[in-house]
């Protein structure tokens, strides 16, 4: 009992900062404790006692520069008005970023070095320097002794001094604090890790950091170190929310879409920049997380950009995107719209790979004669509910797109495999940006597998607007917040950026031309054939091949075959799986079939 209790004790003097220690001198007496626990007091209250030590060494040094070298007050008078003018100017580069904290540097500076230049001079004890030091020294410690960082970092570091303790308790023993740094939000520290451990050990015990260190519940962040040391970590703790509130957007931060978008500040300020060309990117959230936030942010920068045009779904008629129509090149309302819209975007993705093709380039460089063509779609989902078969067009997209500078922005509330359409689309989304969601298997569905082991959290965001972003150049999850347009910012930013929207380029436009023209000679035939299917009174495998037989070269849709025959979905695909094992038809794209040349008679 007596040795749990000395144990105690000692655990509790060293989070105090003191360290028990017993000295024993060579005659077996135990010496005075004075000089020891004094000595503790001034290492632990060293902060405190900064500006008091500073008066001591000034005087030490003003009394032996006096004494050996007096004509040196001029050379210190001269350093000390130079630096006390520079450090209002250059002092953010050495982590004064306030410029109150610049200006009391520069004030400590200046009247420091004028002292010791005098003292330097005339000596530290003649009359009034004694008295200037001693009245100087309090009255310019005030700020000091009550400067918020300051005494943030001292509650830190005798925070930190108990953390082998801490370490201990949580699962991390070995481990040990490297370096630590205050900023206006709360702490980071770097630790290094006992052999055998990993940041993912680390990032386990984040409910049980928060415990041990105090802090209120999600204020601990575990990221890797810059090194990317696998031994290594560095812990951010956050004393105040940055991301509290919401945070107005400050207006478009690209005139390019070959530059990247600020979606909004990261937890140390930094803005979360993300390259959209020749990306195609994936949005996901709960409902009220903010996915209509960040499609806001992204619509008030690409509309004020000249070398992309941008056409848009949005299958809850508009509400979302319709007060972006005036800067929208296209925008489709409706199921059959989003299928013309998307059929469209593949014939010019085929236009601009024959255009690219015939003049031996491989990329498409956006340009405001020859734009970038950027396709939104808000809620993905319904988009496959109410039209499937645009799943076929959107596929072609995300695997063709890139190059030829046609891509795709989806949001959607969970994009499972069966709400992305069964196809390519999510697995070729190289941005992913995840807002709050319900539950932790969905951090894996929008964010991709594993995700949510390696640490990214997105269950736990705890307001609308904050999100992770994960992008090649976004590899950690760091926690962000999209600004905030309002519907007045909305309608001013469409109304400036208007008129200055490009259209689609030549090749572009004449590859539309060119399908629309070959669709507007095969469409009589095929309606023909429609209504021939459903007059006539044949049998529907009769109707079904008089579709096939009819279709043009890029064949036809299989919603036309449901139609032309009346059957079931099923029904039809079992039909053309007969024809296409027969020989007599063939599937010319996904979704589109057609008679194969020598199979002219009903089978």
């Amino acid at each position: 009992m007596r040795n749990r209790q000395m144990k105690r004790h000692a655990r509790r003097m060293r989070r105090n900062g003191l360290q028990p220690m017993v000295f024993i001198d060579s005659n077996g007496q135990l010496p005075d404790l004075a000089a020891t626990v004094i000595a503790r007091a001034l290492w632990r209250y060293r902060s405190e006692l900064g500006p008091i030590a500073l008066a001591l060494v000034l005087n030490i040094a003003a009394v032996t520069l006096h004494l050996w070298h007096p004509e040196w007050w001029i050379g210190i008078f001269i350093l000390a008005i130079i630096t006390s003018s520079a450090l209002p100017l250059v002092g953010a580069r050495i982590g004064l970023s306030l410029r109150v904290e610049r200006l009391y540097a520069a004030t400590i500076t200046a009247g420091a070095g004028g002292w010791l230049a005098a003292a330097t001079a005339i000596g530290a004890t003649h009359r009034p320097l004694p008295q200037i030091i001693l009245v100087g020294t309090p009255i310019l410690a005030v700020p000091w002794w009550a400067h918020r960082r300051r005494r943030a970092r001292v509650r830190i570091e005798r925070t930190l001094d108990a953390w082998p303790d801490i370490s201990q308790s949580v699962g991390l023993a070995g481990s040990r604090v490297m370096s630590t740094v205050v900023d206006m939000w709360g702490w980071r520290a770097r630790f290094g890790l006992a052999r055998g451990q990993t940041i993912q050990d680390a990032t386990a015990k984040i409910p049980e950091l928060e415990s041990a260190l105090g802090t209120f519940r999600g204020a601990v962040r575990v990221y890797p170190t810059r090194d990317d040391k696998a031994n290594r970590f560095e812990l951010r703790v956050l004393n105040i929310d940055p991301h509290a509130n919401a945070i107005t957007w400050p207006g478009p931060s690209i005139s390019t879409i070959t530059e990247p978008i600020d979606l909004g500040p990261f937890e140390d300020a930094a803005p979360a920049h993300v390259l959209f060309l020749r990306r195609h990117a994936l949005m996901g959230g709960a409902t009220g997380s903010g996915k209509s936030g960040i499609i806001n942010v992204v619509m008030g920068n690409l509309s004020a950009c000249r070398d992309v045009v941008i056409w848009a779904i949005d299958l809850k008629r508009g509400m979302e995107l319709r007060p972006w129509a005036a800067c929208i090149d296209r925008l489709a309302t409706t199921a059959e719209e989003a299928r013309a819209l998307l059929r469209d975007a593949v014939v010019i993705l085929e236009g601009r790979a024959e255009y690219l093709a015939s003049t031996g380039r491989r990329v498409w460089e956006p340009t405001p004669d020859m734009p970038a063509l950027v396709i939104i779609i808000d809620e993905y989902a319904e988009l496959t509910d109410e039209a499937p078969e645009a799943a076929v067009s959107t596929d072609s997209i995300a695997r063709r797109g890139r190059a030829v500078a046609v891509q795709l922005i989806a949001a959607t509330q969970r994009p499972t495999q069966k709400a992305m359409g069964k196809g390519a689309v999510r697995s070729q989304m190289d941005v992913r940006i995840s807002f709050r969601v319900r539950e932790r298997k969905d951090v894996d569905l929008i964010l991709g597998q594993g995700m949510l082991s390696a640490g990214w959290h997105a269950q736990t965001l705890n307001a609308p607007g904050k999100f992770l972003v994960s992008a090649p150049e976004h590899t950690t999850p760091r926690r962000a917040r999209a600004y905030l347009l309002t519907d007045e910012a909305v309608t001013q930013t469409a109304a400036q950026n208007a008129q200055k929207r490009p259209t689609l380029d030549e090749v572009s436009r004449h590859a539309l031309d060119a399908h629309r023209a070959s669709e507007e000679r095969s469409a009589p035939s095929i309606d023909e054939a429609v209504a021939d299917a459903s007059e006539s009174g044949e049998s529907p495998e009769a109707g079904l091949w008089a579709m096939l037989v009819a279709a043009p070269e890029e064949g036809v849709p299989v919603p036309l075959l449901i139609k032309a025959s009346g059957k079931s979905r099923r029904w039809v695909y079992y039909q053309l799986g007969g024809h296409a094992s027969a020989g007599r038809a063939v599937q010319v794209s996904r979704g589109r079939w057609r008679a194969t040349s020598h199979a002219d008679d009903v089978p």
